[in-house]
C-alpha cells in the first residue's frame, strides 16, 4: 500500500506506531512517570559547559509539539553570551525587586515562603544557557501584513512542556522563571513586534551542592476525575 496520498490537494503520510502489549504500556508509563516525578525546579546551577548540540536537540524536541493549525507560533532564543546574560539578570532583578516589595499580595508572598525565593537571581548568570521562549502573536508577510496564529498561548505552553521534559531526559536541570513584566527581554534580545516573551528558562547542570524544597505533589485522587 502507498505511504502517501493526496486529500483535497494536500499530501498525507501513512502513520504507523508499534502496538505495545498491556504489560509494556504499563511498564513504560510507570517508568516515565517515576523519571518525571524526580524532576525538580532548580535555582542552584553549575557553570559547567553543556554541549551546544544538546541544546539544539532540546529545541528541536520542543518544536515537535502540536500547535493551532500547525502554525508553530514560537521562537526559542538561546543565550550563552555572558554580557547578555548579565543584562538580563540586572533587568530581571529590577522587576523582581519591585514585585517582592510592592506588586505581590501578602497571600502570594506567604505561599512563596516554603520555596525560599526572593528577588536575587544569580542563576541567570551562572547557568551556561538561558532559553527565552517567545510566543508569536501573529506572523508578518513580506509586505508587512499580519497573518493570524491560532491558540498561541496553548500551543507555546505545550511546547514548553515538551522542552522541560527533554531537558530532564538529557540529564540537565531547569527553572521556569517569569519576571513580570518581561518586556525587557524583547528589547534586550531585539525581537520583532510580533513576538512577546513567554518564559525564561535557565538550563544546565545542578550545582555540586544543590538544595530544593521538600515539596509534595498532589495525589491522583486530588487532580483527576474518571467518568
Amino acid at each position: 500500500m502507498p505511504d502517501i496520498k493526496i486529500i483535497e490537494e494536500y499530501p498525507y503520510l501513512r502513520y504507523r506506531k508499534p502496538l505495545l502489549s498491556e504489560t509494556e504500556m504499563l511498564e513504560r508509563s510507570a517508568s516515565f512517570y517515576e523519571d518525571m516525578d524526580s524532576r525538580r525546579s532548580v535555582r542552584e546551577f553549575s557553570d559547567k559547559a553543556v554541549p551546544k548540540a544538546v541544546i539544539e536537540n532540546l529545541i528541536k524536541t520542543a518544536s515537535t509539539a502540536p500547535s493551532g493549525a500547525h502554525k508553530q507560533p514560537w521562537t526559542f532564543c538561546v543565550i550563552e553570551n555572558p554580557e547578555i546574560k548579565k543584562q538580563i539578570r540586572i533587568a530581571a532583578e529590577q522587576e523582581e525587586l519591585l514585585s517582592y516589595e510592592s506588586r505581590m499580595s501578602s497571600d502570594w508572598l506567604e505561599d512563596l515562603k516554603p520555596l525560599g525565593t526572593d528577588w536575587h537571581k544569580p542563576f541567570l548568570e551562572t547557568a551556561p544557557y538561558l532559553i527565552v521562549v517567545f510566543k508569536r502573536s501573529y506572523e508578518l508577510d513580506a509586505d508587512g501584513n499580519k497573518k493570524t496564529n491560532y491558540y498561541v498561548q496553548e500551543s507555546v505552553g505545550i511546547a514548553v512542556g515538551f522542552l522541560l521534559s527533554a531537558i530532564h531526559n538529557a540529564g540537565l536541570v531547569s527553572l521556569t522563571h517569569t519576571p513580570s513584566p518581561m518586556n525587557f527581554l524583547t528589547k534586550t534580545l531585539k525581537r520583532p513586534i510580533n513576538e512577546k516573551p513567554f518564559l525564561l528558562i535557565p538550563v544546565g547542570y545542578p550545582a555540586e551542592e544543590c538544595w530544593v524544597p521538600d515539596i509534595q505533589r498532589k495525589d491522583l485522587a486530588a487532580i483527576s476525575v474518571f467518568y
